[in-house]
């Protein structure tokens, strides 16, 4: 009893300090954590490719195709954590602690459960799957010996992603950083010992993110078991209710539709540069990783900012949510403008880095780099008007903003243009895509900020 009551204060606090402290402190003391784990995740992601690289150009291909399989696992727990942690921050901050227990439960168990299923259909189906990921024959021995250690991490590495997503969305974001960066620099570190001292090969780099990813897991799930966390993971209180499982997949559904058609995309540009050789799909699943990186600094300051806008809007503060979104976009708008200038001008040299003297994947990898860092000013608006729909419960504008820049516009892109303009179509077709979102977003983003003024001036919106 005097744990409960204790924990019921801590939480009155954390609702006080969500709803009340300033905005711009607020947002950056919870966007770094974020930016670190996801930046963690990105770096290790590159730094399997850069070791890998070192192996040969079909290996270096084959970080790609499985990439694209990563990125379903990722759908799974970004679909189950966004959903389930649009309901908690939004419950938390009108104080209803039960009902943020119950929707994590509901989802972290569910994501296992999921990730079973895809570590069990992946290995039956391993060939198929990889082909269907876009390797060619020179690329699938690799691909498939890096493949089955992953699928054997599947419940894991969705778990953990459901984990962080909810840490960040009750505004723990360190809790999950800890988490995820102490798995990445093991990672790292266990790269170059397993693939190179023992000898193992590709297979050395997926055992290495296999054993760093259930340390990640670990940790993650200590913070719940050791009460750290304003909501509790617990079996009991798994939801057999339709509503709470229609609730954490419709909200999360854009999360599945972003994560899906980016596994989608990578299967397709892997199939569209298979035509030009293994060292097109080498390039560009280099760049691939490198944009990866670059993005994640976006991706992590919209993780920040997505429990502010929740608690502010469970709140009734609109006005808050404004300005909360408003300070994300103009601070991502400037690293993006510095990150977009440093990746044009040092295109070649970061492509060097991963195959150096392979003078076809520089010229391929540098092209598409160049063209990427072109739109790079256009992300802020792109991932945080999905994010702001998704936080607050717009599940279908959510949806279907998040298809457009992965879905919408690029599948249909990476099918027509390299046609007309051969492997040039294949380096410019995510900035191409990436423009066509922004102009299909802006009005989307225009209508949902009236909306907010509207609601502040106590006007009723049908």
């Amino acid at each position: 009893m005097e744990f409960l009551i204790l924990h019921n204060k801590n939480n009155e606090k954390r609702q006080e300090y969500m709803t009340t402290a300033p905005v711009g402190p607020l947002i950056v003391s919870l966007a770094l954590p974020a930016v670190a784990s996801i930046m963690t995740t990105a770096f290790y992601n590159a730094a399997d490719a850069y070791f890998v690289s070192q192996i040969g150009t079909s290996a270096s291909g084959a970080v790609g195709i499985v990439f694209a399989m990563m990125a379903i696992l990722q759908a799974i727990g970004f679909t189950l954590g966004m959903g389930a942690g649009s309901v908690i921050s939004r419950a938390l901050g009108a104080g209803d602690v039960q009902k943020a227990s119950r929707y994590a439960s509901t989802s972290f168990f569910s994501a296992m459960t999921l990730g079973a299923a895809v570590c069990l259909f992946g290995h039956i189906s391993i060939d198929s799957l990889m082909r269907l990921l876009g390797s060619t024959p020179t690329i699938l021995p690799y691909a498939k010996s890096y493949a089955v250690w992953i699928l054997y991490g599947a419940p894991v590495i969705c778990g953990a992603f459901t984990m962080n997503i909810i840490l960040r969305s009750e505004g723990h974001a360190a809790f999950g950083m800890r988490g995820l960066v102490c798995g990445g620099f093991l990672n790292v570190a266990l790269d170059p010992i397993f693939i190179f001292k023992f000898g193992l090969g590709i297979s050395g780099a997926a055992m290495a993110t296999l054993i760093s990813q259930c340390v990640s897991f670990s940790i993650l799930l200590s913070f719940f078991l050791r009460r750290k966390s304003d909501v509790e993971i617990n079996i009991r209180k798994v939801s057999l209710h339709p509503k709470t499982f229609f609730d954490i997949v419709s909200l999360g559904f854009a999360s599945f539709t972003r994560q899906g058609l980016a596994s989608a995309s990578a299967a397709a540009l892997n199939i569209a540069a298979s035509a030009y050789g293994d060292a097109a799909v080498a390039a560009m699943s280099i760049v691939g990783r490198v944009f990866f990186l670059i993005q994640a600094v976006v991706i992590g300051t919209g993780h920040g900012f997505t429990p502010v806008a929740g608690y502010a809007y469970g709140a009734g503060d609109f006005r808050r949510v404004r300005s909360a979104f408003w300070f994300t976009v103009k601070g991502e708008a400037l690293l993006m403008a510095l990150l977009a200038a440093a990746s044009y001008a040092l295109a070649p040299d970061i492509i060097a880095l991963f195959r150096r003297g392979d003078a076809d994947v520089i010229a391929i990898g540098t092209r598409a780099m160049r063209f990427q860092s072109l739109s790079l000013l256009l992300a802020p608006i792109l991932v945080t008007s999905g994010m702001i729909h998704q936080s607050l419960g717009f599940a279908w504008r959510a949806t279907l903003l998040s298809c457009t820049r992965n879905g919408i516009c690029f599948i249909p892109l990476i099918i027509v243009l390299p046609r007309f303009i051969g492997l040039t179509g294949v380096e410019v077709t995510q900035t191409a895509a990436d423009f066509l979102s922004f102009i299909i977003t802006v009005p989307f983003l225009y209508f949902f900020m009236k909306m907010l003024r509207a609601k502040e001036k106590g006007a009723k919106i049908k």
